[in-house]
């Protein structure tokens, strides 16, 4: 179709190639290491990328809303696998949550009896029960139980509600926290199965610890989501090269009115104001020199400290901070195979936040 250069701006480029690296990398480590893997697909929002995760060996994929399930599997055939790792409240949620029942196999997780209550009241009468996880607070300190003898004393509330079974247990640890996850889950795992439930599968996420995921032994399947794209947080984590980045947004300099500034045409509304701990907004390619220090919504500022080099008309690529949130951006991605623009692709799950 073309090269990138002449798409108009801003635009968010997709390098498939990268992405199919990506994919095949933490495959390889999770099957090596006996994991199963099932990939948050908040970062993508793409059937088709799914599918790559699939090819590569992935069991099913994560999604946060239910509404963002329900666009992924109208999308694919072959998304018949889903876990929303979500609390699910109230009654148009519900409803659709027990029609997308209907056609796949679904689970959620629940971290509190009014949620699970909930979820009991629309299956109750299902030809077939919805599997709950117990979301567990392993020290992320968002959602979850907040310790072992509420996971198990939530587990028996499922176990013995109609509509519900029990399916497992399920956390997302902040970086650094397999200890934590080993400590918590080997617990919990014990007081309920001492009750006669199975525990099968502990589920456990996060890209920043990925490739250490291993480390708490107890865990039997992984949910990565940034590692498809990789962004700057992870550069700077030392998780990942600025060369493992897929994602990359596209931005014209459209004013240079001072030796040491510019003006680009991605502001807030495409690089998105997350810093995640970070100074800027952003790293411009083969630019180390530049800084994005200041966004509007329609404007990105970048400085130097010497002369910025930056002429009207200049199109620079910009690896994000975060690379999830500027995939809910736009409506539709360009994606690469060896440098060259091969489609576009619309993002059918972006803004589904219901």
């Amino acid at each position: 179709m073309g090269e990138w250069s002449e798409i108009d701006t801003p635009a968010v480029l997709v390098d498939l190639d990268v992405v199919q690296r990506n994919i095949q990398r933490f495959q390889t480590y999770a099957t090596t290491n006996g994991l199963a893997v099932r990939p948050h697909i908040k970062t993508h929002k793409l059937p088709k990328i799914a599918e790559m995760q699939f090819d590569a060996g992935a069991v099913g994929i994560t999604c946060q809303k239910v509404s963002e399930a329900e666009a992924m599997v109208a999308g694919s055939d072959r998304i018949t696998d889903v876990l929303i790792t979500y609390n699910i409240l109230g009654a148009g949620k519900l409803a659709h949550l027990r029609a997308l029942a209907g056609k796949i196999m679904l689970r959620v997780v629940a971290d509190s009896e009014p949620v699970v209550a909930g979820l009991s009241g629309a299956f109750a009468d299902a030809d077939k029960p919805l599997g709950v996880f117990v979301e567990c607070d392993t020290g992320a300190h968002r959602c979850g139980v907040s310790s072992p003898e509420a996971a198990r004393d939530l587990a028996l509330i499922i176990d013995r509600l109609p509509g519900l079974t029990f399916a497992g247990l399920m956390t997302y640890p902040p970086v650094g926290g397999a200890e934590a996850v080993q400590d918590f889950m080997t617990r919990a795992k014990a007081l309920i199965e001492a009750e006669g439930l199975s525990v099968e599968t502990i589920t456990s996420g996060g890209s920043p610890d990925m490739f250490r995921a291993h480390k708490p032994s107890v865990v039997t399947e992984h949910r990565p989501g940034t590692y498809v794209y990789n962004d700057r947080s992870l550069v700077v984590r030392g998780v990942c090269g600025y060369d493992d980045c897929a994602l990359t947004v596209l931005a014209t300099v459209v004013s240079v009115p001072a030796p040491d500034r510019a003006i680009i045409d991605a502001g807030s509304k495409v690089l998105t104001s997350d810093l995640l701990g970070l100074t800027g907004h952003g790293h411009v390619l083969d630019r180390p020199d530049l800084s994005i220090d200041q966004l509007s919504e329609e404007h990105g500022r970048i400085v130097s400290e010497g002369p910025i080099g930056l002429s009207v008309g200049d199109k620079l690529q910009i690896v994000p901070n975060h690379a999830c949130v500027v995939t809910n951006m736009v409506d539709g991605v360009h994606v690469l195979r060896a440098g060259e623009v091969v489609g576009y692709w619309p993002v059918p799950a972006r803004g589904k936040v219901v």
